[in-house]
């Protein structure tokens, strides 16, 4: 037998009898041919082409050696059937095919003399298991992650020698780039494999210097901050930025390059950067060479299209370039953006905007010319959705605002993946067009990553007394994957005990209608707060239509039996408590019906860098039972992006609410303020209060200020720690006249009802935790009543399932 590339051998030997008989005739012939004399009328001599290899037709095909793999699946590999004529070439072809299966160490083929085709194999062994010694800096799980060899597989060398590759570019990547990975092979009986990766980690190579030669406009400490990579400092425990890589070194000369470009230095480049390896292997040395250049602005900025159905005068004003600005290559990339978004909402799904560069020296300033070649108008040939493992498809496609044979419009498949992010039932959702079947045909595809959209949520606080709450609930937001919001909750805690049931459907009627109902029956124990207990029961009716694409309508109406409950004697004769809450003990029926208009103007429903939010709530009590008030609430929010790491936000709110019919507002329809509506004071801690019972009463207005601060923290991203500074300010009060007074008129003293402005400011941590999301509040209070009560700490988690 012969292996791969001596099958042309094999083939000679099947086939001997004819090639001898070829040989004898040609060994005849010889010395005739040689005898006879040149013809002198023969212009050149003439030259016989070389034979064809004998082919021979295969009777019937024979297996050998397979073990485990069924002959029909080696024959099914096999590019040759029986009645097939071969020669070595055939042959050839059809060892390699099989090679390529990786299914086979060896592989031999014969044709017998009868024409039976010999297939013998030596079958690659069955991987028993894949163990790793020597490594402690990086785990087995990691490492199991990086290599494609699992137990069960296939051993093959090829594959062993892939898998060494990607162990040691981990090491490097962790910043042990002498890292050596030895593998070794344990036989075992039935053609099985121990497969063992012997791994010398080296030492841990860090960063002992970052210098910069050439600079003169930035010292040494800005650039570094703009580099990924980091001296090693003691500090630099949860991050391997401060281990030397190569290949972060080549994307800390990009953004050396970015930093530059964007502060108006057009032709800066990276001269050079060396690193240099200690006597001690223990760390790099790293040195950049830089060439700053001149500082530039724009000069002229120029709009070319070839079609007059985008207007270049148009799109120029669209551009957030000017002449005379500095020059900033972020507002490159920028402008390129709001042409292609403009573009596409013309209906040009595929355009190539190619922005052009003219340095002028002399000046100091560069010219740009964006060139805009545009393809067809285009249209939606068909909707690809990828990766809803839960979410129904139907209920993915009803956020889309195209639809398949729509003209292509960028803006609105912008609002599409704003509307599936808004759903909250994705951690991630992209949405992405490809050409389609013909030039004019588009194709969107939606990939989306389900994340859970059940939640046992848990709050808790400490308060400056060493008060301590906590709440539990249970909701889920995609129930049945259909998109529907449940909530099934028990609550029990110091504060609150509730049991509440509410349920949502998002297209009621299979129309652009939320509809939904609500029933509960809930406690609150304010006696820590205020001397009373507050019950009710009921439930309610609910309705939400979009007015148009930014603004949504709900419509409610409820019903509901409250009691308020004070202690035994506390307002009888030798009692203590005051008319604002003394007038408020028994039962009232309340039925209400309202609206909230809500408009949502934001870049991103999760995590917005610009935009704005605003609602305007009113409820009208008095349809019947024994409550008539209009309380009216409105806020507004803004966000503005420094940068992703920097975003300040600002909201606004204010709420009133008023009786009539001679009704006062009772006191659990009164706005209670604190914990976490303004932080800094503990709940219900501003605002009216009796002095002598320390009870809170609540206030008919309130209006509160938030200015908010997101800051980067140093932490990686993948730590999901969000770092932010805010400041509050508001106030909280206008009792109804008859409880701020005495039975002889005057003010009353006990009570304290002044639209003092409350302050604080402090710090709030985020964290997305594997328990859940978490945040923290430390808070300093910079204004406040003296009866106001305040806490310096609060948290509050939730946990996803």
């Amino acid at each position: 037998m012969i292996r791969k590339d001596a099958s042309a051998l094999r083939f000679a030997r099947a086939a001997s009898p004819s090639l001898l008989a070829l040989a004898v005739a040609a060994g005849l012939a010889g010395p005739a041919l040689a005898q006879t004399p040149p013809d002198p009328a023969a212009a050149e001599p003439v030259q016989t082409a070389p034979a064809a290899p004998e082919q021979l037709r295969v009777n019937r095909i024979l297996v050998r050696g397979n073990q485990r793999i069924d002959q029909t699946t080696v024959l099914s590999y096999l590019p040759i059937q029986p009645g097939d004529a071969v020669d070595p070439a055939v042959l050839d072809v059809a060892v390699r095919t099989l090679t390529r299966t990786q299914l086979f160490a060896d592989v031999q083929l014969g044709v017998q003399p009868n024409g039976d085709l010999v297939v013998e194999i030596v079958e690659n062994p069955i991987i028993n298991q894949v163990v790793f010694e020597g490594n402690s800096a990086v785990g087995d799980d990691k490492l199991e992650e990086e290599v494609t060899l699992r137990p069960r597989g296939i051993y093959t060398r090829a594959r062993v020698q892939e898998d060494v590759g990607k162990i040691v570019e981990l090491y490097r990547l962790s910043g042990r780039i002498s890292a050596t990975v030895t593998p070794k092979i344990v036989q075992l009986e039935q053609n099985r494999v121990d497969v063992v990766f012997e791994i010398d980690e080296g030492p841990e190579t860090g960063v002992r210097a970052i210098t910069f030669l050439g600079n003169e406009a930035f010292p040494d400490n800005d650039l570094r901050e703009v580099m990924v990579t980091k001296q090693s400092q003691w500090w630099r425990l949860f991050t391997s930025n401060d281990n030397y890589d190569p290949n972060r070194l080549d994307y800390d000369r990009e953004q050396l390059r970015k930093f530059y470009t964007n502060r108006g230095y057009y032709d800066f480049r990276v001269v050079s950067a060396i690193s240099e390896l200690a006597p001690d292997d223990g760390s790099f040395a790293i040195t950049l060479t830089l060439d700053e250049g001149d500082r530039y602005n724009f000069g002229k900025v120029e709009v070319v299209t070839e079609n007059d159905r985008l207007n270049a005068d148009f799109l120029r004003l669209l551009l957030p370039i000017r002449e005379g600005d500095l020059y900033e290559s972020d507002k490159i990339e920028s402008a390129v953006d709001a042409l292609t978004f403009a573009a596409g909402s013309a209906g040009y799904a595929f355009v190539e905007i190619e922005p052009n560069y003219r340095a002028n020296p002399e000046t100091d300033t560069v010219d740009v010319t964006f060139n805009i070649r545009e393809g067809q108008r285009v249209y939606v040939d068909r909707i690809n959705v990828v990766g809803n493992t839960r979410t129904l498809d139907h209920v993915i496609r009803r956020e889309m605002m195209l639809s398949e044979g729509d003209a292509f419009n960028r803006t609105l498949l912008e609002r599409s993946r704003n509307n599936l992010r808004g759903l909250g039932f994705f951690k991630d959702v992209t949405v992405e067009e490809a050409r389609g079947s013909a030039p004019d045909r588009s194709v969107v595809n939606v990939t989306v990553t389900e994340q859970p959209t059940g939640e046992l949520s848990v709050g808790a606080g400490f308060s400056s007394v060493d008060s301590f709450v906590v709440n539990l609930g249970v909701t889920e937001r995609n129930f049945r994957g259909r998109g529907q919001n449940v909530v099934a909750r028990l609550e029990w805690g110091s504060l609150r005990q509730q049991i509440d049931f509410r349920f949502t459907e998002p297209r009621f009627l299979g129309r652009d209608l939320r509809a939904g109902f609500d029933a509960f029956h809930s406690r609150y124990d304010l006696s820590e707060y205020s001397s009373y207990d507050y019950r009710s029961t009921g439930g309610g009716l609910r309705l939400s239509y979009p007015l148009n694409g930014y603004t949504l309508l709900s419509t409610r109406y409820f019903l509901k039996s409250d009691e308020i409950i004070v202690p035994t004697n506390y307002c009888g004769a030798s009692g203590s408590g005051s008319n604002a809450l003394c007038d408020q003990v028994g039962s009232f029926l309340n039925s209400s019906a309202g609206y909230t208009l809500f408009v949502d103007r934001r870049n991103d429903p999760v995590r917005p860098t610009r935009g704005w939010t605003g609602s305007l709530r009113q409820d009208f009590a008095g349809i019947g039972g024994d409550v008539n008030y209009v309380r009216t609430e409105a806020d507004v929010s803004a966000y503005w992006g420094i940068s992703p790491e920097w975003v300040v936000s600002a909201s606004a709110s204010t709420g009133y609410v008023t009786g009539w019919g001679g009704d006062p507002i009772r006191i659990n329809d009164r706005f209670f303020k604190g914990g976490n509506s303004f932080r800094g004071f503990e709940t219900a801690g501003m605002g009216p209060r009796d002095l002598t019972t320390t009870d809170a009463l609540g206030g008919n207005f309130y209006a509160i200020g938030t200015l908010e601060l997101t800051v980067p923290n140093g932490l990686p991203e993948e730590y999901g720690i969000r770092t932010s500074l805010f400041a509050d300010v508001g106030t909280l009060g206008l009792l109804d006249d008859r409880y701020t007074v005495n039975s002889q008129g005057l003010p009353d003293s006990n009570i304290v009802d002044e639209l003092a402005l409350r302050a604080s400011a402090g710090v709030s941590i985020h964290w997305r935790s594997p328990m859940g999301p978490i945040r923290f509040d430390l808070s300093h209070i910079l204004g406040k009543e003296d009866y106001d009560k305040t806490e310096t700490f609060r948290f509050s988690t939730s946990t996803q399932f």
